[in-house]
């Protein structure tokens, strides 16, 4: 693909001109002038941030309505063809409603950006509801499991954990509509905001392209993240697969065992760096500039949102792990008393 860009933008006189198709030298170039002519960390830090706010309220939305209409009967009744129907609406006709009801600033577009997923992702959650095995469900009540019990030992990991693998399909239909929601009130910034004003008005092909290398990447580095944040959450879809190999190390081979451990200590030391850089938001002691306020503007409490759940998170997973560690040497003690 390389090779025919090149060929078809080589010369002096390419077969097609630079503001049809730039040549890739162009588009190298224009990178540097994103970042010192376009703020491209701000508008690149306010359109991520608008992505994962408008993710964290969908799935906060979804679920619990999704479960609702999923297992109860005269509620899917009432409401499953309203669902199905709901992927039919095209979402830049409902903009001039959200506009209306939200005004044009951050929270609309979060709103607007919450109900693109939400329409795709409700009819999936009941579809996944659906796909339950049948063989766990009677296997709980054969043991006398309550409806709450069936819920959180069966449905939720079940669903969840297949959902968890739509979101990430998501990812990359999300980035249209944050495009969209963009275009309102363009002052706020953000990636779409940029494509518009180099694209419409500098007529400057190569930075849109520059523009669209780098969606293309965020979008291929969220999906890394979503990939490993699903082996953290739902461990158990990977353990037929793990079960297969006699060693983790063997498998992967030492050179990428060594990587996880660097890409661990990373995500660490990233997490570190958030906070100190989250203290200077609240206590400035790094003069009266805010960073992250700077970046991902008016989304910027989502951030540290998603910032404690992951220490949260990550809290949990090592008191279960010490709490199974402490069970298994008590038995493994009382065993070699007796």
């Amino acid at each position: 693909m390389l090779i025919v860009w090149v060929a078809l933008t080589a010369g002096a006189n390419p077969i097609l001109r630079p503001v049809v198709l730039p040549s890739p030298l162009n588009v190298l170039k224009a990178f540097p002038e994103l970042f010192t002519e376009n703020s491209l960390i701000k508008n690149m830090g306010f359109s991520i941030g608008l992505n994962l706010s408008g993710y964290l309220e969908a799935i906060l939305i979804t679920i619990p309505i999704g479960f609702f209409i999923g297992l109860i009967k005269y509620a899917r009744w009432g409401f499953q063809r309203q669902v199905d129907a709901l992927r039919y609406i095209p979402l830049t006709a409902v903009t001039l409603l959200f506009i209306v009801w939200f005004g044009i600033e951050t929270d609309m577009k979060v709103h607007f950006l919450a109900f693109g997923i939400i329409i795709y992702m409700l009819p999936v959650m009941i579809q996944r509801i659906d796909e339950v095995d049948d063989v766990y469900l009677k296997t709980v009540h054969t043991l006398g499991a309550t409806d709450w019990q069936v819920l959180k030992t069966v449905y939720f990991p079940s669903v969840v954990s297949r959902l968890s693998d739509d979101i990430r399909v998501l990812t990359a239909i999300s980035w249209t509509y944050i495009i969209v929601a963009e275009s309102i009130n363009s002052n706020q910034g953000g990636i779409g905001t940029l494509i518009y004003n180099v694209g419409q008005r500098q007529v400057r092909s190569d930075k849109i392209f520059a523009l669209l290398i780098i969606i293309m990447l965020i979008g291929i580095i969220q999906d890394k993240i979503f990939v490993r944040l699903d082996k953290q959450f739902f461990p158990y879809k990977y353990q037929a697969k793990d079960s297969i190999k006699s060693s983790r190390i063997e498998q992967k081979g030492i050179v990428a065992v060594v990587l996880d451990y660097i890409l661990v200590a990373l995500g660490w030391i990233s997490l570190g760096i958030y906070f100190l850089l989250m203290l200077q938001e609240f206590v400035p002691f790094m003069g009266d500039f805010k960073p992250l306020s700077y970046v991902f503007g008016d989304s910027v409490n989502v951030m540290h949102i998603i910032f404690f759940l992951i220490l949260f998170f990550q809290g949990w997973t090592w008191y279960k792990r010490r709490s199974d560690q402490l069970a298994l040497q008590a038995i493994t003690t009382k065993t070699a008393g007796s």
